[in-house]
């Protein structure tokens, strides 16, 4: 042993290295395990998503709008909707009667302000004109002749790509909506659709973890119950006797 180093100094030089090391170790293993945390997380997300709820919705106005990052102009779209439902829902307003309504109401105010300002200045003001552009009504028309061209392109392949499995589940949407549709009327379907457009995207971003975990429990009991159909039933149906009868 060299002069100077007593042992007491040597075990307390010992004790130092070990404790040192042992608070390395768990340092790298809590980031190990943060990571690796953050890992299933990720793979965990709702069917496979990496990018945030507000990315998914457009990133843009509308989806701050549907997450109220914006709690005013949010408030006033859902307010506006539900104006519009019960005028046609509980008032039992028709659609030429409010429009009707609606432009006798405005001529009114314009009436009224074109007089008035003549009145008071001496000289008529100008009023302001609303004049709605061309492109606006060719830009609506082609989005929805493409969201309808998509769904005919979507429900022709269910039907012909020989998938039973998203058949079945279209099918099954289907007669949903239909059953659905025999209780409410189409403008009642559309507000409820708006109503959850702004409701259910923010409640799963607060709870997005709870409701990860709720679906995944409900997938796989659907897969469970579909693997038990398919062995029993499904995989009976003779598809390649019918196949062969069609080539022939």
């Amino acid at each position: 042993m060299p002069e100077g180093i007593t042992a007491e100094a040597l075990m307390k030089n010992i004790m130092e290295t070990v404790s040192d090391g042992v608070s390395k170790h768990k340092n790298v293993s809590f980031f190990e395990d943060e990571k690796a945390g953050s890992v299933t997380s990720q793979f965990n997300r709702l069917f496979g998503r990496e990018k945030p709820v507000h990315h998914l919705l457009g990133g843009g106005k509308s989806a701050d709008v549907l997450l109220w990052r914006n709690k005013k102009i949010s408030a006033s779209v859902l307010t506006g909707a539900t104006i519009v439902w019960v005028l046609f829902e509980w008032l039992n307003y028709n659609f030429i009667s409010l429009l009707s309504f609606a432009l006798a109401f405005g001529l009114f105010v314009q009436f009224f302000w074109k007089n008035a300002s003549a009145m008071i200045n001496r000289s008529p003001s100008k009023v302001p004109r609303l004049v709605l552009p061309n492109e606006f009504f060719v830009n609506i028309g082609k989005a929805v002749g493409y969201e309808v061209n998509r769904g005919l392109l979507f429900l022709q392949d269910a039907a012909c790509e020989g998938n039973l499995k998203q058949f079945l589940v279209v099918i099954a949407s289907l007669l949903a909506a239909a059953i659905i549709g025999s209780w409410c009327n189409f403008l009642t379907v559309i507000y409820i659709g708006f109503v959850a457009a702004h409701t259910l995207p923010i409640l799963y971003e607060r709870y997005e973890d709870e409701v990860d975990a709720f679906v995944y429990k409900l997938i796989n009991q659907f897969q469970h119950n579909y693997r038990k159909l398919d062995a029993r039933v499904l995989s009976r149906i003779p598809t390649h006797k019918f196949r062969g009868k069609k080539a022939d």
